[in-house]
């Protein structure tokens, strides 16, 4: 057991974050080994993946309210052993599957364990000394996962099979299980202590302000799933040809790594409203750009950057959040508000492309990052009339 403000606590919390975040960086090969090895179609795959992501938010839905009465040491190791079982007994199913049910209820065993451990990891985190940086950082070993996913995954794959993919899953998650189960920081969230003040401020309904920062991050990442999805699509049918469209890819990966510092080396030179405005705002040019133009420049430099945008501006928010509402409740929530966005988005973007065609994504992305923009001015708004928090309103 580590001291929450610990280089050890740090780490462990940052492996965690990357075990439970590992769809982000799994979701291609995932797809694709569904597929290729089970013989899944698009829509069953899809709906697999999809079902995981729904345990994720469900679980966080759950346990993000009661952060601060849960056993933290006991739901993190608990929660990643469940998730890396799940995994496991899915590497046994034979290929090609007979039946897309077993991965589905697996899918969704694995999404409620991943969903509880990552909700108490991100509550966690918030109670830090400075959650924002931490934040950055824990950021930047999910970018080096995605690399190594890359690098090694693909090959085995082609070679053993895709039993690979959900081992190697199972694999990141057991180690979660066991680093958090030796090393995770023992937290007195504001409800355990002996304050009464303080076990009625942890009781308190979320401030406006909390709700308004919790649609912007659903906005964003849902942003980011509707164009993300069709980045590869978009520049195949541009003509662009596979191997410039996998260079993206591959630079994406490594300029993915830089947002996490990034934000936290400027913490305290740009104000996270400032940066909860112009997030939105790059969000549509960039998804303008990527699917109104047929040049290749016009293509490529807003891909390689458009998931770094989400990156850097989300960890401004979860820096802002922490301070809005000091008791962890609403940062616990990150993986329901993320992982709702990055459900929804494939679905809406596939009916829009069906419907209108490429170009209506980046209309979609316009409207949302509109709707972003409006929630962070309100919060500014809350903000600057509270009197003990007029600093954090500040442009």
């Amino acid at each position: 057991m580590n001291k929450l403000n610990s280089m050890a606590s740090y780490t462990t919390l940052s492996l965690c974050h990357m075990a439970g975040m590992i769809d982000l960086a799994a979701l291609p090969l995932w797809v694709g080994s569904l597929m290729n090895f089970y013989g899944l179609t698009a829509p069953q795959a899809g709906l697999v993946v999809t079902t995981f992501l729904a345990g994720v938010v469900a679980a966080s839905a759950i346990f993000a309210p009661r952060f601060n009465r849960l056993p933290h040491r006991i739901v993190v190791p608990g929660g990643f052993a469940v998730s890396a079982c799940a995994f496991l007994v899915a590497s046994w199913l034979k290929a090609p599957a007979v039946d897309v049910y077993p991965f589905l209820l697996l899918h969704a065993i694995a999404g409620l364990g991943a969903g509880a451990a990552l909700s108490v990891t991100h509550g966690t985190i918030g109670l830090t000394t400075n959650p924002h940086r931490l934040f950055g950082v824990v950021n930047v070993t999910l970018g080096l996962l995605a690399i190594a996913m890359f690098a090694v995954l693909p090959g085995l794959i082609a070679k053993l099979g895709g039993q690979v993919l959900f081992q190697g899953m199972g694999a990141t998650m057991g180690l979660a299980a066991l680093v958090s189960l030796a090393l995770f920081p023992k937290v007195t969230p504001p409800a355990a202590t002996d304050s009464g003040a303080s076990r009625e401020t942890a009781r308190r309904p979320l401030p406006r302000a909390a709700w308004l920062m919790i649609l912007t991050v659903i906005c964003l990442t849902l942003n980011q799933s509707t164009v993300f999805s069709f980045v590869e699509r978009i520049g195949m049918d541009n003509g662009f040809g596979m191997e410039r469209v996998q260079l993206i890819l591959v630079v994406m990966g490594f300029v993915n790594l830089v947002p996490g510092v990034l934000a936290a080396v400027l913490q305290k030179h740009l104000s996270p409203i400032a940066v909860g405005v112009a997030g939105p705002l790059l969000q549509a040019v960039c998804a303008l750009s990527m699917t109104g133009s047929t040049a290749f420049a016009s293509y490529a430099v807003p891909a390689v950057f458009y998931v770094s945008l989400v990156i850097f501006t989300h960890t401004f928010l979860f820096g802002l959040l922490c301070r809005i509402d000091t008791t962890g409740r609403a940062v616990a929530a990150t993986p329901a508000m993320m992982m709702f966005g990055s459900a929804m988005g494939p679905v809406l973007g596939g009916m829009i492309v069906a419907a209108v065609g490429y170009r209506g994504l980046g209309l979609s992305v316009t409207c949302f990052a509109a709707i972003a923009i409006t929630a962070v001015l309100l919060v500014r708004r809350d903000l600057a009339r509270t009197a003990a928090k007029p600093a954090m309103a500040a442009a």
